[in-house]
C-alpha cells in the first residue's frame, strides 16, 4: 500500500492497528479469525493460538472472548499487551491443529488448559458445550481425552479444579447459562441435579423436560433465558401449575440470578427444607 496510504488509512480509521507493527482493515477488528492472525504477526512464531481464543475457532461459544490468547514455549520472552494474552507453555506438533489457516491447540489440549487456569463458569460451559456438540459415544472419548491432558500436565496448578469440573460435565445442558447455574448449585453445597430430566405421562409419552431435577424431592430448576422465554409467561405459569399437581416444586432462574444467586439459592434451600421436613 505504502507508507502514506496506511497513514492516511489510519487517520480516517479505514485501518486499524491492535498492536505494533500490525495493521489490519478496521471492520476486520470484529472477525476473531482475522483478529487472530494480526496477534500471531505480532508476536511470530513460534506461537499457537490457546485458550478461549481456541475454543472459540472451535466453535464454542461459552468462551467468546474480545482478548486473543496465545501460547509460546518457555523459551520465548514475549510480553502480554491490551487485548493479547500470552502465555508459556511446552507443545508439540501433535498438539496443533489448523482452523481458518490458523494454528490453534487440539480441542481437548484448549479445554484441558482452561479447566485449570480460565474463568471457572467460563470453562466449565465451555467443556458442557463440547460434550453437547457430540454424540453419547464419542462424548466418553472426548471425557477421556481431557482427562488423559490433566494427567499429563506438566504444570500441576489448577488440576484438582479442572478434575471437579470434568467429573461434574455431563454435556446434557442446552445452553452455557444452564452449565453455570448446574455449577453455582454444586458449589453451594446442594445435590448435584439431574440435567434435561424427563417428565413422562402415564402411558410413556415425554410431556415436559426440566433444565435442572432433583426427582426424588420433586424439585425442578428451570433457566428463564431472555430469548427462549420472552411472552411465554402465561405459558411457564401453566406448566408450573401443572407440575404442582403432579407435587413438584418449580423454581425459576434468570440470567440476574447468575449474577448474584442470593435469592436463588435461597429459594431452594427452602424447597430442600421443606421436601426433606416432609420425607423425615
Amino acid at each position: 500500500m505504502g507508507r502514506r496510504a496506511v497513514v492516511e488509512g489510519l487517520a480516517s480509521g479505514v485501518l486499524a492497528q491492535p498492536w505494533r507493527g500490525v495493521v489490519v482493515h478496521a471492520a476486520d477488528l470484529l472477525k476473531l479469525p482475522s483478529l487472530a492472525q494480526a496477534a500471531l504477526l505480532a508476536v511470530g512464531r513460534p506461537a499457537v493460538l490457546s485458550s478461549a481464543t481456541s475454543l472459540s475457532l472451535h466453535g464454542i461459544s461459552a468462551a467468546d472472548s474480545t482478548t486473543v490468547h496465545l501460547t509460546v514455549p518457555y523459551s520465548r520472552r514475549v510480553e502480554s499487551r491490551p487485548g493479547l494474552q500470552v502465555h508459556r507453555a511446552e507443545f508439540h506438533p501433535s498438539d496443533i491443529v489448523e482452523l481458518d489457516e490458523l494454528p490453534v491447540f487440539s480441542l481437548d489440549r484448549a479445554l484441558a488448559d482452561h479447566l485449570c487456569d480460565g474463568d471457572k463458569r467460563t470453562a466449565f460451559a465451555a467443556l458442557e458445550e463440547a460434550l453437547h456438540n457430540l454424540t453419547p459415544d464419542h462424548r466418553g472419548i472426548l471425557h477421556t481425552n481431557v482427562r488423559d491432558r490433566l494427567v499429563d500436565r506438566r504444570d500441576r496448578r489448577g488440576i484438582h479444579r479442572a478434575q471437579m469440573l470434568l467429573a461434574l460435565a455431563t454435556g446434557e445442558a442446552e445452553s452455557p447459562s444452564e452449565s453455570v447455574l448446574r455449577l453455582i448449585v454444586v458449589e453451594a453445597g446442594l445435590p448435584v441435579p439431574d440435567a434435561q430430566y424427563e417428565i413422562n405421562t402415564i402411558d410413556g409419552r415425554k410431556l415436559y423436560v426440566l433444565d435442572l431435577a432433583w426427582p426424588e424431592l420433586r424439585i425442578a430448576l428451570e433457566y428463564d433465558g431472555y430469548a427462549a422465554h420472552e411472552g411465554r409467561q402465561d405459558y411457564d405459569a401453566e406448566r408450573d401449575a401443572r407440575m404442582a399437581a403432579r407435587g413438584w416444586i418449580t423454581i425459576r432462574a434468570t440470567a440476574a440470578d447468575l449474577r448474584d444467586p442470593r435469592r436463588l439459592l435461597t429459594e431452594l434451600r427452602a424447597a430442600f427444607a421443606r421436601r426433606t421436613a416432609r420425607l423425615a
